[in-house]
């Protein structure tokens, strides 16, 4: 049994990460040692950047695994008994050598996310029964059509990339995917783009470029402009299908959200209030690290202990819900009063160069010294509670496994005051007497995961302290040009909910 398999099962382990040149080697001698499937108390199996062609159908005995990892392999097939991974909700299964996935996403119905990039797909997955799928990444493969998943069983899909394709046209089906908001099918091989696609109500993010788009103007709009004036000009100028002509469209689309919220009575209201000097600047060197971040402030919040103990719980929560244990999104709250003025910065520092005053100690330290002491608590406890679980923060430990660079929050002062997914810094808790909450959500999943968590967060905080909430927006300003604001135009919709009034500014 190899060294890492055997140390999860004496701990009885919930996660096991197995990569790197010792790992390869062992694989290319001897195979891929299977008894990691009998560890079936795992929830997160990381199997990456090896030469492995298959996964044994000893997989099938992992039932309760949530995250599984296989990117960067060189896996050919993809076994049907993955089928019975029913509890997992993110699979990666990029850069690898697949040209045909099984049908086994009919079982997988917990799924949230889905990546397939990189690979030889000639066909898109069969994807209709995933209403819990959020984002799905299908770039870089051979794909010529995308019409089986553009279908009303994803009802959630947020995010769908299928750049880097060989795809000739954007299917009509495409207004069934009524959340999506994301879109990426550059460098494909469209010349023609359906009027459909405006029936896409919550499209904010939409990349055509790198196509022989046949009409010269729209194909400069791609080129120059944002997704609004690209979608204007496609409103405007490219046809429907007459199958998709809706009656009463015209009379209902000058009804304002706000004024249907007013006649069905909502409980409370979200006030969005706009982007004033504040940004956070994104730096280039997260990009191979957790490259995605979005953040708002919560102003006149009032916690009592008994509000403040359970605002923490829903943090909590969230982390191992919506969050998948912190390794889709990482949750962080700061005092937005103790920041000290100007914008903040989101970047990445060596282990050694990272200082900060974790929460709640009195001293300051290196990342590097941090995760080492984290690491040597995380054995003794293990051992003390005879390696039932990971406790607390140790069970985040595995995420920065491997990495030369760590991700951290800069306020103007260039102190450290996050350091994702591990903890946040002393000098900007919340407090029983905190009243305005600057909220950050990172994640190295997408900017649509960021988004999706901190409109859980939110509406949750609202039902949290029974009263209306005020959220400012903040700009996100990534090196290269690039922006984000949260929340923007298509964020907090909480469709179908009867409490909740959004007003924008």
């Amino acid at each position: 049994m190899w060294p890492e398999i055997d140390i999860a099962k004496k701990e009885n382990r919930y996660e096991i990460i197995l990569a790197g040149q010792s790992v390869n080697e062992r694989i290319v001698k001897e195979g891929l040692d299977c008894s990691v499937f009998s560890l079936t108390s795992l929830n997160y199996l990381s199997i990456h950047g090896t030469s492995i062609t298959q996964i044994p159908d000893d997989i099938a005995n992992l039932t309760g695994l949530q995250t599984l990892i296989l990117h960067s392999n060189k896996l050919e097939t993809v076994n049907p008994l993955f089928r019975a991974l029913e509890k997992l909700k993110i699979l990666d299964l990029s850069a690898n050598d697949i040209e045909e996935l099984p049908d086994i996403f009919d079982y997988l119905q917990n799924i949230v996310i889905i990546n397939v990039s990189r690979n030889r797909l000639k066909t898109c997955p069969l994807l209709k029964k995933n209403n819990k799928l959020s984002v799905l990444d299908l770039s870089s493969n051979k794909l010529t059509e995308f019409t089986t998943i553009c279908n009303d069983g994803l009802g959630s899909l947020s995010e769908l990339k299928l750049n880097l394709n060989e795809i000739h046209s954007i299917p009509t089906e495409i207004k069934l995917l009524s959340s999506l908001k994301v879109l990426d099918v550059s460098s494909n091989k469209i010349t023609i783009i359906t009027g459909n696609l405006v029936d896409c109500g919550k499209l904010k993010d939409l990349n055509l470029k790198g196509n022989p788009i046949a009409d010269k103007r729209l194909f400069k709009l791609i080129d120059q402009c944002r997704t609004k004036q690209v979608l204007d000009y496609v409103k405007q100028h490219c046809p429907k299908t007459a199958t998709d002509t809706e009656p009463n469209v015209k009379s209902k689309k000058n009804i304002k959200t706000n004024d249907v919220a007013v006649v069905h009575g909502f409980k409370y209201k979200i006030n969005v209030l706009h982007a004033k000097d504040l940004e956070v600047i994104v730096s280039k060197n997260v990009e191979n690290v957790r490259k995605h971040i979005l953040c708002c402030v919560v102003t006149d919040i009032s916690f009592n202990e008994d509000s403040f103990k359970k605002f923490i719980q829903l943090q909590n929560r969230l982390h191992k819900d919506i969050c998948a244990q912190r390794t889709s999104a990482t949750i962080a709250t700061h005092d937005f009063k103790k920041l000290s003025d100007g914008n903040l910065t989101y970047t990445t520092l060596n282990p050694e160069e990272l200082k900060l005053q974790p929460l709640n100690r009195a001293n300051v330290m290196t990342g590097k010294d941090l995760m080492l002491e984290l690491e040597n608590q995380a054995k003794v406890l293990e051992k003390e509670k005879k390696g039932k679980t990971f406790s607390g923060i140790h069970k985040y430990l595995h995420l920065l496994e491997g990495k030369t660079e760590y991700p951290c929050l800069l306020n103007s002062n260039k102190e450290v005051i996050s350091f994702p997914p591990i903890t946040n810094s002393d000098i900007s808790k919340i407090e029983v007497g905190s009243s305005d909450i600057l909220l950050e959500v990172t994640s190295n999943v997408s900017i649509t995961t960021c988004r999706k968590v901190l409109d859980s967060l939110i509406r949750e905080m609202v039902l949290l302290f029974e009263k209306d909430l005020n959220v400012s927006q903040i700009k996100i300003n990534i090196e290269g040009g690039h922006k984000n604001v949260y929340p923007a135009k298509h964020d907090l919709t909480f469709e179908g909910d009867k409490m909740i009034q959004v007003i924008r500014e």
